[in-house]
Parts: structure tokens; C-alpha cells; sequence
């Protein structure tokens, strides 16, 4: 592992043999270049808040577990990959070793590529995460827990077993620009928690933004959560593209916009789960929220014969709650089936105008 402390001239001519071709201007702050086979934990450890862990170009086994706040661990674009060590088990979290290595292992035997592990009393906030891949892994990608503030940019995370990139307990999130394909169930996955029954958290902003979504049993699944944008994305090839959903649970989720994306033949067929009905042919889909905005939208050729197939779907949720006051407004829907509006909600206040639409159940609401 090599470091470089930032004073703009002498860090970037070392740092332009890497490939990197520019250095912060803070003189405090340090580059730990981590090249294939080395230590990415190590280098984590030992940085402060501030530094960057580079990893260089080249194939990067091992997880690793991000508790410094500030820290920003970064690749030179998709030909840095990280994939599980050979013989990886999330059976059991590994016993021994240094304790550099401990967090990583126990990334690792909970099925992650990369970890942002804070707690109720100690948050790492402003963590980035940028331009590698990560593929492989039994549960996710990229996971944040307690991590306000997180950015996750360029980076593609490609068959990992459950999600592509998740959160939880986590606000003022910003996801721009990645690639999450054929991911077991939700590309990118922004929850309150997944453990326990709680109502929505307010999120203070998160933006997912200008991110290729395509392969997933669900492109965006947003749960449980107020407060979002969803706003530029390109969503096809999925079971379903995007989901926001809520329970019975105080405060209800909602106020999230989605705008602005592109839908497209979301026609993947993913089996019934315990939690959910099959999915095929989904675009957008509401169930148990209210007061969200979706608007100026194009949705084309979503089709399937799931009770959630459609090209927009109001749907009262599986524990019975019901959606409302929400604008579906202007958006431009086109060959969804089994129509490009749907609405079997019983919920209050949900309105559908200035949609270019040509079929809806039920009939008068293009």
C-alpha cells in the first residue's frame, strides 16, 4: 500500500502513473493506492477522515468495511473489481486474525462486497464510494447502514445475490450514475430497516438520479421511507422497474417524486416470494404511500399478468393499507399491459392527469 499526502503538485505527478490524473487541493488529506492483492481493510483502517483508498486497476478479492466518516474509497472505473476471496462462506463470521481484518470478515459473512457500518451513536457520514465494480457476492454489493451523507457514484455492481447497492437507516444519500444488473432481487435498495417494524424515515433529500437499472428482480425499490427523488433513470429488462412502498406503520411512507425516467419493457418473469406476488411487466408500481409525484415519465411496453403488471399501478398493499393522494400526472405511457394506467386502490385523493396513455383499468383515467 502506498500513501501520498496531497500537497497538489507532488501527489499528482505519482498519482498520474496510477492513472488518476488529478489530486484534491487540501494538503492534510492522503491517497493510500492499494494495488491487486494488498490489503484494501488495511488501507481503510488506517485512513482518516478526509483520505482516499484508491484501488488501482485489476481484480480486488475480499470485502471490506468502511467506519471511518469522510472517507472516500474509490476505483479507476470498471476495470477495478472486487469479488469475493475464493472459498468466501457467510456461514459463519471468521474467528483469528488481525483485528484490521475483523470487519472485513464479518462484511463478508454477511454476504457484502463493500460495507459503510455505522451505529445509532456513532453514524459515518459523508462516506464515498465511486467508479469500480462489484459483482459477485452472496447478499449485496454495496451496503450502508447509519450512513448519512453517503455517495454512491460509477460504480457497477452486477450479479450479487440480493441487492445491487442498499441502505438502511440512512439519509441525504446521493446515487448518480451506476450500473446495477441482474441482482437476485432490487438493483438499488433504499429502506428505514429491513429487521424490524417501524414506520417511514425522512430521508432530508436522497436523490437517485441518471443510474442504469436492468436485470433485477426490481430496478429501484424505495420502502418505508418519505422524502426522495427518483429522477432521470433508465429502468428496463427487470421484473419490475420501480417500487415505492409502505405498511400500516406511523408516519405512512411517502412524498417521494419519480420523474423524468425512462420504463422500458420490464418484462423479466420472477416467481412469487413470501412477501411479494410474481412479478413481470411492472413500471411503476404504489402500494401503501401517499402524497408522491410521479410525473413526465415515458413507460413503454411493460407487460405481464402479475396483479401488479402495468404501466403505472396504485395498489393497496399486501397488509391492506391503502394509497393516497397521489399525482400521476403527465407522463407518456405507450403498449403496457394488461392496461398503461391501473388503479385497484380504494385510497382517497389519488388523482391521473395529463397522461398520454391509451388504456386504463378502470376505463377514464387517461
Amino acid at each position: 500500500m502506498n500513501k501520498c499526502h496531497i500537497a497538489y503538485l507532488a501527489c499528482a505527478a505519482a498519482l498520474l502513473g496510477t492513472g488518476l490524473g488529478a489530486a484534491p487541493s487540501t494538503a492534510d488529506h492522503t491517497v493510500h493506492l492499494v494495488t491487486p492483492g494488498e490489503s484494501i481493510q488495511k488501507a481503510v483502517d488506517s485512513a482518516r477522515p478526509g483520505d482516499t483508498v484508491l484501488l488501482a486497476h485489476g481484480t480486488h478479492h475480499g470485502s471490506v468495511d468502511v467506519t471511518t466518516p469522510g472517507l472516500t474509497l474509490r476505483g479507476m472505473g470498471r476495470g477495478t473489481v472486487l469479488v469475493p476471496e475464493a472459498g468466501a462462506t457467510t456461514a459463519t463470521v471468521p474467528t483469528g486474525g488481525a483485528g484490521a481484518e475483523r470487519a472485513a470478515d464479518s462484511c463478508a459473512a454477511a454476504g457484502n462486497g463493500i460495507c459503510v457500518t455505522g451505529t445509532k451513536d456513532h453514524g459515518v457520514d459523508g462516506v464515498t464510494i465511486a467508479s469500480l465494480t462489484v459483482t459477485g457476492f452472496a447478499k449485496t454489493g454495496v451496503h450502508a447502514n447509519e450512513a448519512d451523507g453517503l455517495t454512491v457514484r460509477n460504480v457497477t455492481a452486477v450479479g450479487n445475490g440480493v441487492w445491487g447497492i442498499a441502505t438502511e437507516r440512512s439519509a441525504r444519500g446521493v446515487f448518480r450514475g451506476n450500473t446495477a444488473r441482474d441482482n437476485g432481487d432490487a438493483g438499488l435498495f433504499l429502506a428505514n430497516t429491513v429487521k424490524e417494524e417501524e414506520g417511514a424515515t425522512d430521508t432530508g433529500g436522497t436523490v437517485v438520479e441518471h443510474n442504469r437499472l436492468e436485470g433485477n428482480r426490481i430496478g429501484v425499490t424505495i420502502r418505508r421511507l418519505r422524502n426522495l427523488t427518483v429522477a432521470g433513470n433508465h429502468l428496463t429488462g427487470n421484473c419490475a422497474a420501480v417500487f415505492v412502498v409502505g405498511d400500516e406503520n406511523k408516519p405512512k411512507a411517502g412524498l417521494v417524486t419519480v420523474r423524468e425516467n425512462r420504463i422500458e419493457r420490464n418484462n423479466k418473469s420472477c416467481p412469487k416470494t413470501a412477501r411479494l406476488d410474481a412479478l413481470q411487466g411492472s413500471g411503476i408500481v404504489l402500494t401503501g404511500t401517499e402524497d408522491n409525484l410521479i410525473t413526465h415519465n415515458v413507460i413503454r411496453d411493460n407487460v405481464g399478468a402479475s396483479p401488479l403488471s402495468g404501466g403505472i399501478v396504485v395498489f393497496k398493499s399486501f397488509v391492506g393499507t391503502t394509497s393516497e393522494r397521489n399525482r400521476i400526472i403527465d407522463n407518456l405511457l405507450q403498449g403496457n399491459s394488461p392496461a398503461d394506467l391501473v388503479n385497484t386502490d380504494p385510497g382517497e385523493g389519488n388523482t391521473f392527469q395529463g397522461n398520454s396513455c391509451q388504456s386504463s383499468q378502470p376505463a377514464g383515467l387517461c
